[in-house]
């Protein structure tokens, strides 16, 4: 096959099959009957399924003699090995072991931070934590901000009756809405930094976030008010008699998650240190931040992490999971770039509704990456544009329309964004009744979606 006619060619639908396959796998299995579901749970379940679709890419691309993205554009490889190769480099080692090395140490130092404490449950109360986690998940990542305030909120209100409302704002606001100010507070954004997103682009964000933020408290102080006056009071004085100061233990970590901000802000491959001609070598942001982690580690006390039942579970799911979703979304991703202008994708508000639905079923991160790839190929015309880290153009509108569209919409359901379901497994294992699957889009579709309608007027006209 000559160089031209490789170039030409553009892989059929069908090799997306792999891709699709694994996100429905991820969207559905949970909800099968028992024995699927306990099936699914194990992560090696995950991991071999990924790799097994992962190896019918591979194939393809090893048959077909492509090796899309080899070197950051379309480069052209013979058929074999080579463009197995090119394609393992892109997939694995510039994207999956940046992306899941920051994912990695952002939970295993949030892992050594713990809140103890229980304050008086009032409205006020509970909609300041909801506010400080808005701020938090864009700094240390909505995992890892769900992870350090969930437990003392549901400590803080484990006297009451009614507390589920208050896990699925947590969930809209902290696990989701709030992560989208910095490429660290959400996957999605990461990768995004990952294919050439100034670090500093998503605080222009800030309207958004605040505005959807700022709504989602006001509904859920009225909300959390009109629930608080029905309490027993025998659950209100209970609440009363056992209150204790907030304290934070584990302090040190704070520092270290500061330093994995520098370290994804400040250390970029292929560009200078700061203040530097000296070019920053492959891998040494990801040593920083693993070394931080070792710090981490070291310094925070066993008994610490004990006691916020910490574990490398959630981080091993995630790991296995997205081997197979970086290896089987090439195939989509080169579609994509080849098509998007023939997709029927031409404004800012249908960009935001694309990503947001798909990224309510499937993963975030991954539906963010098809929808980017896609906006790149649109013209340009005389819209504003972001002037990317290897100097390609992408029109303002439609990068914020796919960055709030894959963050706000991974809270539509259970399965839109990774924390979803580890705050719901957390409120459980404290005795708060959460809703089904369809109870919880229940929530999201009386509250998020006319939000979400709003934000489309107000946003993207």
């Amino acid at each position: 096959m000559s160089p031209d006619s490789l170039e030409a060619s553009i892989p059929s639908a069908l090799w997306a099959l792999p891709f699709a396959t694994l996100l429905l796998c991820i969207a559905v299995l949970p909800l099968c009957p028992h024995k699927v579901s306990h099936w699914w749970e194990r992560n090696s379940t995950k991991l071999v399924l990924g790799l097994v679709l992962g190896m019918v890419v591979l194939g393809y691309y090893g048959l077909r003699g492509h090796g899309v993205h080899a070197e950051g554009h379309d480069g052209l490889t013979a058929p074999g090995l080579p463009a197995v190769a090119a394609i393992l480099k892109h997939a694995i080692l510039d994207e999956y072991v940046p992306f899941m090395v920051l994912l990695f140490s952002l939970f295993v130092i949030s892992g050594g931070i713990q809140l103890r404490g229980d304050l008086l449950a009032t409205p006020r109360v509970n909609t300041a934590f909801l506010a400080v986690g808005a701020v938090l998940a864009s700094v240390i990542g909505t995992t890892g901000a769900s992870m350090v305030l969930i437990r003392p909120l549901l400590q803080t209100n484990r006297e009451r009756t009614r507390v589920q409302h208050t896990v699925v704002f947590f969930i809209f606001v902290v696990s989701n809405i709030g992560g989208c100010l910095l490429p660290l507070g959400d996957p999605p954004l990461f990768l995004g930094y990952l294919r050439g997103v100034p670090f500093l682009w998503t605080t222009r964000l800030v309207g958004p976030w605040l505005f959807c933020t700022l709504s989602l408290l006001m509904v859920y102080f009225l909300w959390d008010s009109r629930a608080y006056r029905k309490e027993p009071q025998s659950a209100l004085d209970s609440d009363k008699r056992h209150q204790s100061p907030l304290r934070l233990h584990g302090a040190w970590n704070l520092l270290w998650l500061l330093g994995v901000v520098l370290a994804v802000a400040v250390i970029v491959p292929g560009r200078p240190y700061p203040g530097t001609t000296r070019v920053v070598g492959n891998y040494v942001r990801e040593a920083v931040m693993l070394a931080l982690s070792g710090i981490s580690l070291a310094t925070t006390p066993r008994g610490l992490r004990k006691e916020v039942e910490f574990s490398y579970g959630a981080i091993f799911e995630v790991a296995s999971l997205f081997l197979g979703i970086f290896l089987t979304m090439q195939v989509p991703i080169e579609i994509l770039r080849a098509a998007g202008p023939d997709l029927g994708l031409s404004t800012s508000w249908h960009f935001f509704w694309a990503s947001g639905l798909l990224s309510s079923f499937l993963d975030n991160a991954p539906t963010y990456v098809v929808f980017f790839e896609t906006a790149r190929t649109m013209p340009i015309g005389t819209n504003p544009m972001v002037t990317l880290l290897d100097g390609t153009l992408v029109r303002t509108d439609l990068l914020m329309a796919v960055s709030l569209g894959s963050v706000f919409m991974g809270a539509n359901t259970y399965i839109g964004n990774g924390p979803n379901f580890m705050v719901k497994s957390i409120a459980e294992t404290r005795g708060v009744v959460m809703p089904s699957f369809f109870g919880y889009m229940a929530y999201s579709g009386a509250i998020l979606i006319p939000l979400f309608v709003v934000v489309t007027f107000v946003f993207f006209r």
